[in-house]
């Protein structure tokens, strides 16, 4: 699942090698100016001999110049003239039609018999028959039933493009044992930020279901979902910098939303892009945490929202460093169109994609039948391969494997890594000593490149 990835022109995304300087996120300020995607998000040039360099903003939403090119110094002087053709291209790059319009499309083609129900691949947009004409060189899909209505992931294009879209739809195993969790748990309202597959098995099921229970309300970027949900249950909204683009509605919808009517329980479940700023991301969802808090009438006033982020396990310490409460479970999040990130590959081929809560990690029961179990010591479930360490007291695994103990480094490593005493840590055998030729670009740690390194983001 998830929307778009974080970055943008300038190669903000870090320094090339670590210590070489690069850029860091200064996040969104007051008055910014805004791009397609919203408004843009304000950096700072580092570099070795200085520690801060010129300002500049840049999108939220797009890593390659090419999908937004979007960027303006800070202290720079912008002329009436570029300032309304800049209003007149973002305005250009909306959707042809507003969410109300889709809403009242959608009324209409329900109405219309399934030999009339044609949704264009090319423009992906559901088409009334007045519209044929005008799609009539495209390609299409005909007969559209109400159960691939109910599942518009499945019927739109994944946007996939690593650098902008990053839209991986969780599998089925994945989205159910979530649903099941949330149940079990005795949540009620799903707050689905970036997460179209849960949402939609949540619809359907409400929907055919008498006694099922639980709503939710998705926030995501990709707008071609107005054409299958109402005002209430879809938002179009940008998790990089907190964007609703439909303005103080949107954003009411979510507040209303995240009031706990007659004792219902919210938990918020995002799967942010891989590639994306942790700040930013971080940034949003406290916001979103603290329009849960204006809405919550009682209770204890520390308390935080519920919420399981899915992310990558190596992002582990930049989550905590936000969120200290979170900690990280074991169960493996796979997804249908992604070829690394799959469930039940072995060794390294495991999907490194982890559910981040902050709520007691002893309530998250996962599936035994899958090899999980419950560590007495930890209070937590674990994976099969994940063996509690009497030295580091812990289950120390991160990706599934069992990991070993170096009383040198006094900590568990890959089970792949050997001690090396020139460098004084426990690295790949083949690495280069001193040198970050061995793994990551950036943080010259083995086990991940450049593009997932958690340091990218470090401001």
């Amino acid at each position: 699942d998830g929307a778009m990835a974080a970055g943008s022109r300038e190669g903000w995304r870090g320094p090339e090698r670590a210590g070489a300087g690069g850029v860091a996120l200064l996040g969104v300020v007051p008055g910014a100016p805004s791009c397609p995607h919203g408004p843009a998000l304000l950096f700072v040039k580092t570099s070795q001999d200085k520690e801060e360099g010129r300002r500049f903003y840049a999108c939220s939403a797009c890593r390659d110049r090419k999908d937004c090119n979007f960027f303006q110094w800070e202290d720079e002087k912008v002329s009436e003239t570029r300032l309304a053709a800049r209003e007149e291209y973002n305005k250009n790059r909306q959707p042809s039609f507003t969410h109300g319009q889709n809403v009242e499309r959608y009324k209409d083609f329900v109405l219309l018999p399934l030999s009339k129900r044609r949704f264009c691949q090319e423009c992906q947009q559901l088409l009334l028959p007045a519209e044929w004409e005008n799609h009539s060189d495209h390609q299409f899909l005909c007969d559209i039933s109400t159960a691939q209505l109910r599942s518009p992931s499945q019927l739109l294009y994944p946007l996939e493009n690593k650098k902008t879209n990053a839209q991986y739809l969780f599998a089925d195993r994945s989205c159910q044992f979530l649903l099941d969790l949330i149940v079990d748990l005795g949540f009620r309202r799903v707050l689905s930020v970036g997460t179209p597959r849960l949402h939609e098995m949540i619809q359907s099921k409400a929907s055919q279901e008498e006694d099922f229970r639980v709503r939710s309300l998705l926030l995501d970027i990709d707008f071609r979902y107005s054409q299958f949900y109402t005002e209430d249950e879809f938002c179009h909204y940008n998790m990089f910098n907190h964007h609703f683009f439909d303005g103080e509605a949107a954003r009411e919808t979510c507040r209303k939303f995240l009031c706990q009517d007659n004792g219902e329980r919210v938990i918020m479940v995002t799967d942010p892009p891989f590639g994306g700023l942790v700040e930013a991301l971080a940034s949003s969802f406290k916001k979103l945490m603290a329009m849960w808090k204006k809405t919550e009438k009682e209770g204890d006033k520390n308390q935080e929202m519920p919420i399981f982020w899915i992310f990558p396990y190596f992002f582990e310490s930049r989550i905590l460093e936000f969120f200290p409460s979170f900690s990280m479970m074991d169960y493996q999040v796979d997804y249908d169109n992604h070829a690394l990130y799959k469930h039940g590959k072995t060794g390294r081929r495991q999907s490194p994609v982890r559910i981040f809560t902050n709520i007691t990690p002893s309530m998250i029961v996962l599936p035994v039948e899958e090899g999980y179990r419950f560590c007495a010591l930890c209070q937590r479930y674990v994976s099969s391969g994940n063996q509690h360490c009497e030295l580091c007291n812990s289950c120390t695994s991160k990706d599934g494997r069992q990991w070993k103990h170096c009383v040198l480094c006094q900590k568990c490593v890959k089970p792949s890594w050997f001690h090396c005493n020139n460098c004084n840590c426990c690295a790949l055998q083949n690495h280069t000593c001193e040198k970050t030729d061995a793994g990551c670009f950036v943080c010259g740690k083995a086990g991940h490149k450049r593009s997932t390194c958690p340091s990218l983001s470090r401001t």
